[in-house]
């Protein structure tokens, strides 16, 4: 079920949700209020009993700055407000006024242990002034932590695409009333420190992104079987250690069968897994990968247009991403995932004929051909063909490692031959991949993190 919560709204929709409040008997100031006061309790907790510096601009950002330095000085903390610029907005002036607090000077900086950034907030489209760019590094090298409330200044919104060069790094961000795409989109989310949501009773937007959250798997029921589970098969091409690396995955992820589909035993094989050159025929099949050590070469590309043929549920992979063409689907009506990291993304964006700008714009013009897409790496974005768009809280940077990409092309065959769902089966096996990874803890292997596999299961029962 879609909830506020967890919802990732543009410019435009958050402010359509805040004029739904205000319609619904609300007002501006008192949104304003709400969203301070959520605001100023993080900030409190981190600045208590230090001192606190509050960066305020001309329009409603500034004036929930205001806000949040009047609560925190109703606290007991020592508050200096700096504001280069006058409240422009009627809610903003009436927060000043309620200010009652000290006003410092740009001739004399504070210097302390918490800046909060309430320069500019979501609303920003173009750079800032080279001197509030200078002003806002001057105060937060002068302080122990930064705090962005909404978002960090000079960032924009919906793209996460910084406005502005030499921009401060965070130590928390402090969304107000919903999640925009710059908190979960590269480059600006690796700057953002930790993130933390202050809602204000903004409603579930029907065609709103979403976080993605922790799934609700389920242990096989007592009268199932390894068929009733799912049998996968993993196609297997130049190089192998690729396609076994993919198994080991599925045969953790849910999926009661697996098989490697190949011509010959390859080395290292476990015993449990099951080595058959004609299981992709096979009509119990619920779901087949292909990619992972493929390879491009004619064999390569014959292989993957006689696994799309089959019309059978399908993952894509890997070296399956930069072979395939349009002409490849042909009448296919079974459900196809696609797990392209930025360079596939790229190649397949030529191929398909896609001039969007940006991952999540080409992943949702991608998917809208009938694909579920997961536009893997620091920000992943699982788009679906109806139009859903889900963004991944950011996994470990220790995933940045050979062979953890197979990992998740097992995964999500291991789920999709366990849900039938692709969309479902996108966003359990991100998940699970985060998760296994997160368990893993520092300079795992994709070996190593295979391992894990059953301890992120275990965490979502």
């Amino acid at each position: 079920m879609r909830g506020a919560n967890d919802q990732i709204l543009t410019v435009a929709q958050m402010r359509a949700a805040e004029e739904a409040l205000i319609d619904a008997g609300s007002s501006v100031d008192a949104l304003m209020r709400i969203a301070g006061q959520g605001a100023a309790e993080w900030i409190y907790r981190l600045a208590w009993p230090r001192s606190v510096t509050v960066l305020c601009g001309p329009g409603n950002n500034g004036g929930d700055g205001y806000v949040i330095a009047e609560e925190l000085r109703a606290r007991g903390l020592t508050v200096t407000v700096i504001a280069p610029l006058a409240p422009a907005t009627e809610a903003a002036s009436n927060a000043r006024a309620a200010y009652r607090g000290q006003v410092g000077t740009e001739d004399e900086l504070p210097q302390g242990a918490v800046l909060v950034d309430c320069l500019f907030g979501s609303g920003l489209t173009r750079p800032l002034d080279e001197g509030l760019v200078d002003l806002l590094q001057a105060l937060a090298g002068r302080h122990v932590h930064n705090v962005a409330v909404d978002l960090p200044s000079g960032v924009e919104s919906d793209t996460g695409v910084p406005l502005n060069a030499e921009l401060p790094d965070y130590d928390l961000t402090i969304a107000l009333g919903a999640w925009k795409f710059a908190h979960w989109t590269m480059p600006a989310s690796a700057r953002m420190g930790q993130r933390r949501l202050v809602r204000i009773g903004v409603a579930p937007v029907s065609e709103a992104a979403m976080l993605l959250g922790k799934p609700r798997l389920a242990a096989p029921r007592a009268d199932t079987h390894k068929y009733t589970r799912g049998l996968v098969a993993v196609i297997a091409g130049a190089m192998p250690g690729a396609a076994l690396l993919a198994c080991e995955a599925a045969m953790r992820g849910g999926a009661g069968y697996v098989k490697l589909v190949a011509d010959s035993l390859p080395a290292s094989t476990p015993a449990e897994l099951v080595v058959d050159p004609f299981a992709a025929d096979d009509p119990r099949l619920s779901a087949l990968l292909i990619g992972p050590g493929l390879g491009r070469d004619e064999a390569a590309r014959g292989k993957l247009a006689a696994a799309l043929a089959r019309d059978i549920p399908t993952v894509l992979d890997a070296d399956a991403l930069m072979l395939l063409e349009p002409g490849m689907l042909g009448a296919r009506t079974a459900p196809l995932i696609l797990t392209p990291h930025e360079g596939e993304l790229t190649a397949l964006a030529r191929s398909f004929a896609i001039s969007a700008g940006g991952k999540r714009g080409v992943a949702a013009m991608l998917a809208a051909s009938g694909m579920v897409v997961i536009a893997k790496g620091p920000d992943t974005h699982i788009a679906a063909p109806d139009g859903r768009i889900v963004l991944a809280p950011p996994a470990s940077s220790w995933l940045s490692t050979a062979g953890t990409g197979d990992v998740l092309a097992g995964l999500a065959v291991s789920r999709l031959g366990a849900t039938a769902d692709p969309f479902d089966a996108a966003r359990e096996a991100v998940w699970l991949h985060a998760q296994a990874a997160r368990m893993a803890g520092i300079a795992f292997t994709s070996v190593d993190l295979v391992h894990y596999i059953p301890n992120a299961y275990a965490a979502s029962l």
